[in-house]
Order: C-alpha cells, then sequence, then structure tokens
C-alpha cells in the first residue's frame, strides 16, 4: 500500500541530525509535512533526549487526536524505562534510531494506524459510534486494533448507557472475517439479565424437536445463529454458575449439542461480552467462574462515562437530535442550551442523551434554534444550577497545577487560546469562519494565529 501521510517534527537536534533523519524518511517513501498539515493522521517526533519540551510536545499533539511515533535519534537520546514516560504523555510508540532498518520500522507502524483510521471511520458510521474527543477517539482505534488483528475474545466494561453494544457492533463490522464472508450474519445479541434458566440451554444451544414440552420443532440457539459471525453477550455477569460451565466449554472447543441432541455441532464465532458489574468481584464472591472469566477477558476495554467525553456531548446531541427530526436540516442549539447540556450530570450517560433530545425535539417548533423553552419543564435545572460564573474551580485547578509545575503565565495564555481555538475549530466541524464567530474574533485573526502558532 501507499505509504500513508505523516507529519515530521524534530525535538532537541543538531542540523546534521536532522538533516541525515529527514533524508533517511523521504528515501522511504515516507510522505511528510508540516505538522499543521491537513490530512496526516499520524505524526512523528525525532528526539535527542527525553526533555520538558518533549514531554510538553507530546501533551498538546496527544489532543489532536494524531497517532504519534516518538523516535529517539540514537540509543543514547533515551534511557532504560522512559519509553514509558513518552507513553504516558501520549505517544503511541516509542522506538530507537539505530540503524537504516528503523524507517520499516516506522513505516510498518504509520501504515497499521492508517488502516487503524481507515477501519474505525467506516465502521463507526455505519455503528453510529459517535464521538471527537480524545478519549473516545483513543479507544476506538484499541478496539478496532484488537477486532482487525486477532481473533481473541473482547471484554466491554462500562456503566449503563456508554455504549457497549454500539462498540460490540463495530467490532462485528472491524473483523477481518467481514471480508470472507459468503454471507453477512448480522450480530448475534443474547441479552443475559432476560435469560430464563429453564429455557436457556434452548437459547444458547438451540433444540431438538420433541426435546422438552413445547419444542415442536428444532430450533437454532444463537451459537449456530452467531457462526461466522459475531456473538454479543450483554450483562454477561449475570449468568448463572451452571450455565457459566456449559458456555465454558463451547467458548474454549467452539464445539456443543443441541438440548436433546447427540451429535456435536461446530461454530465459529467472534465472542464479545459486556458488563457494567465488576467480575473480577464476582469471581471474589464465587458468583462468577474464574476459568470463564480469562476465556472471556482476551482484551479488555473499560467505556468512559458520559461525563469523562464531555467534548462528545455536543456532537452526541446534535447527532440524535437529527434522528429525532429526519428529513429537513436539524436546529442548532442555542447558547443557553448548548451551556446546559455541556454542564447537566448524565447519571444515565448517553442513553439519558439519547433521551432528553428527543423529548427537546417534540417540543420544539417552528424556524429557529433550540431554546431554553424546549426544554421540559422536567428536565429543567434547579435555580443556581447551572448559573455558577465561568472560570469555575475546574479552571482554577488547571491553572494551579501548571503553575506547581513551574508554567509561565505567557504559556499558560497561549496554551488556553489554542486549546479555545481547536477546539471551536472541532465543534463547528473544521469551520474557520463559524469558530471565529464562537470566539468572538475575525476570520482573519484567527488565520493569523493558527500561522504563528505553526511556525513556532
Amino acid at each position: 500500500m501507499a505509504a500513508p501521510r505523516a507529519w515530521l517534527q524534530l525535538c532537541g537536534l543538531d542540523e546534521s541530525a536532522a538533516a541525515r533523519i529527514r533524508t533517511a524518511l523521504a528515501d522511504a517513501g515516507l510522505h511528510l509535512s508540516p505538522r499543521d498539515a491537513r490530512g496526516a493522521r499520524s505524526g512523528i517526533i525525532c528526539f535527542g533526549s527525553v526533555s520538558e519540551e518533549l514531554i510538553a510536545l507530546l501533551n498538546e499533539v496527544r489532543r489532536s487526536r494524531v497517532a504519534v511515533l516518538a523516535v529517539a535519534a540514537s540509543p543514547s537520546a533515551i534511557r532504560p524505562g522512559e519509553a514509558w514516560l513518552l507513553l504516558n504523555a501520549g505517544a503511541a510508540d516509542a522506538i530507537v534510531w539505530e540503524d537504516g532498518s528503523v524507517t520499516d520500522q516506522i513505516r510498518a507502524r504509520l501504515e497499521r494506524w492508517h488502516i487503524i483510521d481507515e477501519l474505525a471511520i467506516e465502521a463507526a458510521r455505519k455503528a453510529s459510534c459517535i464521538g471527537v474527543g480524545a478519549v473516545w477517539i483513543e479507544l476506538m482505534r484499541r478496539v478496532v486494533e484488537a477486532a482487525r488483528f486477532a481473533d481473541a475474545p473482547v471484554l466491554l466494561i462500562g456503566a449503563s448507557g456508554t455504549g457497549k453494544e454500539l462498540l460490540a457492533r463495530l467490532i462485528h463490522l472491524a473483523d477481518a472475517r467481514a471480508d470472507t464472508r459468503s454471507h453477512s450474519p448480522d450480530l448475534v445479541t443474547v441479552d443475559c439479565s432476560t435469560i430464563v434458566p429453564e429455557l436457556s440451554g434452548s437459547e444458547f444451544f438451540g433444540h431438538e424437536k420433541g426435546a422438552f414440552t413445547g419444542a415442536i420443532a428444532s430450533r437454532d440457539g444463537a451459537f449456530a445463529a452467531a457462526d461466522g459471525g459475531t456473538l454479543f453477550l450483554d450483562e454477561v455477569g449475570e449468568l448463572p454458575l451452571t450455565l457459566q460451565i456449559q458456555l465454558l466449554r463451547v467458548v474454549q472447543e467452539k464445539t456443543y449439542k443441541r438440548v436433546g441432541g447427540n451429535v456435536w455441532q461446530r461454530t465459529d464465532f467472534r465472542l464479545v461480552s459486556a458488563t457494567n458489574r465488576d467480575l473480577a468481584d464476582l469471581v471474589a464472591r464465587g458468583q462468577f467462574r474464574l476459568d470463564l472469566y480469562y476465556r472471556l477477558a482476551g482484551w479488555v476495554f473499560q467505556l468512559p462515562a458520559l461525563k469523562e467525553r464531555r467534548e462528545d456531548i455536543l456532537p452526541l446531541a446534535a447527532h440524535f437530535l437529527k434522528a429525532s427530526l429526519p428529513g429537513d436540516e436539524p436546529p442548532e442549539f442555542d447558547e443557553s442550551v448548548r451551556a446546559y447540556l455541556l454542564n447537566r450530570e448524565y447519571h444515565g450517560n448517553i442513553r439519558e442523551l439519547r433521551q432528553l433530545i428527543s423529548r427537546i425535539a417534540r417540543r420544539h417548533v417552528g424556524p429557529g434554534p433550540i431554546t431554553a423553552g424546549d426544554i421540559p419543564p422536567e428536565d429543567r435545572p434547579a435555580p443556581g444550577e447551572l448559573t455558577s460564573a465561568w472560570p469555575d474551580e475546574r479552571l482554577d485547578q488547571i491553572v494551579a497545577d501548571a503553575i506547581a509545575r513551574g508554567v509561565s503565565l505567557k504559556e499558560i495564555s497561549s496554551a488556553t487560546a489554542d486549546a479555545a481555538i481547536r477546539l471551536a475549530l472541532r465543534s463547528e466541524n473544521g469551520s474557520l469562519q463559524r469558530a471565529a464567530k464562537r470566539l468572538g474574533v475575525t476570520d482573519r485573526a484567527l488565520q493569523l494565529r493558527r500561522a504563528k502558532k505553526a511556525s513556532r
């Protein structure tokens, strides 16, 4: 495949080392561009030492949702253990430039990340996985990589309403077998919290005609339906112990018998499980089998609560509004409603936001934006609940942390302005004109600031 585009930034290198690295990367066929160039989904930072400047740079670019490869210009540029420091600061990987073959390593990683991004964009569109924040984008990348390049079971852990079923569908769509299936089985979902113990065997294994009273015909179960596709066990922590034992064999051997049958059936499915419970605690209390837990937990992903991905609230709200008002272009939210949506507590996470937007949509009439009056009375904040002034204690804490680290007033001001521009552009889908209007500046002023930042 053609090498994907990536930007290159050098940190703490002399001119000769910088020229050598640029030449070697270009000779390897890598298409490099400045950091602010559009279309580059990956970045390379080559550094001469692990410094405060490098850590600050990684912390800055991690918010841009770009996968960054940190490359030590020589073995002496990085000490044992410092790779973890770079990864914690935001690097996707850290390697050392020891000989010419390192360019093959770099290209391989960029190609992998490019494939993951392409798959994530397409699968997320089909699965309606909406999100623009760094937390969500990083989770999507890790989930898609596990789905595409591994076949081990996946365990999704998260509170109710965080989107576990959406990610299960994303895994189903990104699975490598999707490209070779003669047919396209849908995601097979079993809600383990609603299984009737007396009928659980039939639900999973299917049954033969006459296997029990009422079995007037043979029936396939979830294992047969998921053959060649994906089986999603929702709320797997609710499975009774007796069924856990039976499930263990199928997960391990991929064989089972129908209820009332004597013939072993084979099945081959991708297993995705989800729970909002602490399975480790259930294991400790003897309510969940340890051997089954390790069969389910080939890959484990923790889904963030909506309060941990505030950047995604407005994009999600716009998506739900469009779904509630199909046809015409949906109205925008006015400033008071935007502030309300961003500051509301969503104990039910994304599900609660979706239901709220549905209620708001049903009250809205006529042209113009969604206004405070469109919010149902029972959903409105109590007096004084959302009237706290800005800035509030959250900004105070961020600034206090920066001061404690020795960041100057000029650096704090610059970083705050850069963050405001980045977030405004993101919320307006890259529209410079609308972002400038949101920030109360001219298009020209915004362009000049971005150009100045790119030239640093």
